[in-house]
Order: C-alpha cells, then sequence, then structure tokens
C-alpha cells in the first residue's frame, strides 16, 4: 500500500516539476530582456560617445597658456506630454526613455552644465495650472540632477505659445521654475539664453522687453548693436526642428538645430556634446538606442517565449532534444 502511494507521488511530482521549471525559465527570460532594454541597452548606446577634442592652448602674445574646457550637453524637444493629448501608456514610455537616457548620460559623461533648449513640455501652452503643476513635477523628477551640474532651460512655442498665443501670463509661469536668466558666464564662456518666440520684431509688448534684455546683454558683454551683431556669437544652438541641420548665418556664424531627445519624435533621438573654451569649441553627436531595435528586441523574446512554453507543453519538439536524436540515429546508422 505504501509503495502504491509512493509511487503516485512520484507520478504527481514530474509535472510539478516541469511546470516550475518552465516558470522559472519564463520568468528568467522576461527578467533578462526587460533589463536589458529598459536599463542596459542605454548604458551600451551612450558608453560609445565621447567628448570631442578642443584645442586648449591659447596665446597671448608669444606666451602660450592652457585655457580650461566646459563640457555642456545640449539637448531639446522632450514634449512631456500632457493631460490632453498623451495617451497614459504613450507618457509612460516616453518619459522613461528620456529618464533612463538622461540619468545614464549624467552618470557616464559627467557634464558640468546641461542646456534644454524649448519645447520641455508638449501642452505648457494651454495647459490648466493643475496641470501645468503636474508637469513640472514629473520634468523635475526625470530630470534630477547633482547640485554640481548646472541645468539650463530656454522656453519654445510648446511651453508658452506661438507668437500671438504667449501672453505674461505664460512667460512668467515658465520662468518661475526655471528662471528668467539671460546671461549664465562659465569658465570665460558667455551663454546668452534668448526666448525666439518673442523675436517676430512688430513691437507686440514681450517682444520689445525681450529685445530690451537682448540689449542690455549685449551692453553687459560691450557688443554693438541688431542681433547677431549685438551679440557676436560664436555659434548658435537652437530647438524646435526635431532633426539636425546646419546653416550659416552671413557665411560666418553657424547654427545647429539639436535633435529631439524624445522617441516621441524621432525614432533615433541624441543629443549634442560640446566642449568649450573662451577662443574654441567642438562639438558631437550621441546617439540614444533606437525604439526599433528595443521593439524588435521585444517581439524576438515573446516569440521565444512561446517556442519554449510549447516545447514544455510536448505540442513542439525542442530543438536541442530534435539535434540529439538526429546525432544518435547516424551513429547508430
Amino acid at each position: 500500500m505504501a509503495m502504491i502511494e509512493l509511487g503516485f507521488g512520484r507520478q504527481s511530482f514530474h509535472p510539478l516539476k516541469r511546470k516550475s521549471l518552465l516558470l522559472l525559465k519564463l520568468i528568467a527570460v522576461v527578467f533578462a530582456v526587460l533589463l536589458f532594454c529598459e536599463f542596459l541597452i542605454y548604458y551600451l548606446a551612450i558608453f560609445q560617445c565621447n567628448w570631442p577634442e578642443v584645442n586648449t592652448t591659447a596665446y597671448d602674445g608669444e606666451q602660450a597658456t592652457r585655457e580650461p574646457v566646459l563640457r555642456a550637453m545640449f539637448l531639446a524637444d522632450t514634449h512631456l506630454l500632457g493631460e490632453f493629448l498623451g495617451h497614459w501608456l504613450d507618457k509612460l514610455r516616453r518619459e522613461w526613455q528620456m529618464e533612463r537616457a538622461f540619468q545614464t548620460a549624467l552618470w557616464l559623461l559627467q557634464p558640468e552644465v546641461v542646456f534644454i533648449l524649448g519645447d520641455v513640455f508638449d501642452e505648457g501652452k494651454w495647459s490648466t495650472p493643475e496641470a501645468w503643476a503636474d508637469d513640472v513635477q514629473r520634468f523635475q523628477k526625470m530630470f534630477r540632477h547633482p547640485s554640481h551640474v548646472q541645468l539650463k532651460v530656454v522656453a519654445g512655442n510648446h511651453d508658452i505659445g506661438f507668437h500671438y498665443e504667449m501672453n505674461t501670463y505664460k512667460v512668467e509661469r515658465f520662468e518661475k521654475v526655471f528662471s528668467s536668466e539671460r546671461l549664465f558666464s562659465w569658465k570665460g564662456i558667455n551663454f546668452v539664453m534668448v526666448n525666439s518666440v518673442a523675436l517676430n520684431g512688430d513691437g507686440c509688448g514681450i517682444c520689445s522687453e525681450a529685445e530690451a534684455e537682448l540689449i542690455e546683454v549685449s551692453h553687459r558683454l560691450n557688443c554693438s548693436r541688431e542681433l547677431l551683431w549685438w551679440l557676436q556669437p560664436r555659434l548658435v544652438l537652437s530647438g524646435h526642428t526635431h532633426s539636425a541641420c546646419e546653416v550659416h548665418h552671413g557665411g560666418r556664424v553657424p547654427e545647429l538645430s539639436v535633435p529631439s531627445f524624445s522617441w516621441r519624435n524621432r525614432n533615433n533621438p541624441s543629443f549634442i556634446m560640446g566642449s568649450i573654451t573662451p577662443t574654441d569649441y567642438a562639438l558631437a553627436k550621441c546617439y540614444l538606442p533606437r525604439e526599433d531595435v528595443v521593439l524588435v528586441i521585444y517581439c524576438g523574446a515573446v516569440g521565444f517565449l512561446v517556442v519554449l512554453t510549447l516545447s514544455h507543453s510536448g505540442l513542439l519538439a525542442s530543438p536541442f532534444l530534435s539535434g540529439l536524436n538526429l546525432l544518435r540515429k547516424r551513429k547508430t546508422g
């Protein structure tokens, strides 16, 4: 009688053991794929990026001196989704991608200053005070940074509206969170942050105020008049287009449009890395993981899980067992 009970226990134990083994395999595969696609892939992509080399030697007469190098990151068009147009899954996916990319870049690249060149939010131009507060809170979580890293943010049309959509309330609401600073100087390098939405030159109240601020900055920098002449920049960096392009103003002042940082706007988002001295600069583009690559990995993982489940269920012959049986047949033959 005892032997019969023991045999029955063994018979019921094997299916349970097989199911437990299958469950462990499924969990291991899911965990490995999630770990790679949601964490490790960002390190693999950004680890390939290097700060560009820049000439640090300056000459004062015949004497050569070494200039300090400022490492700056430039990104644009994060477009945090709002309460009206953003589906919760789309919002969760895109914001997680940007958070992981930004935090990984901070850890690997160690920039000293980060500039976000407009369109921080997707619905800032019409968001309610409650929605605005929620958007700001999510932004601060995603783009958190150590105290020794400076974060400078410029307004875009999605943050305060296009020319005749913007008003004093929206501009002040934005500047209350991100500062109204126009001139930022570090290591002998001057950065002028411009609200380009207000540069229509038609004499509107906000436009006149923006132009007056630029004139004041130009006086502080001892520059002459006219916008490019006011400031005499070596380089102009802007956002809005979601793509990288370069134009030259007057044949000598380059303007580089920074690509979008979000998967929602590009399959291959990126940002610009700048090594800057008081007399020279060098730029490089750093690509983030491609969204289609991540989707292909997930689809491949789902297919593998299906095959693994069918194989354990006996509905599909295991490739390993099939190969082993084939080898046995050849040996016996």
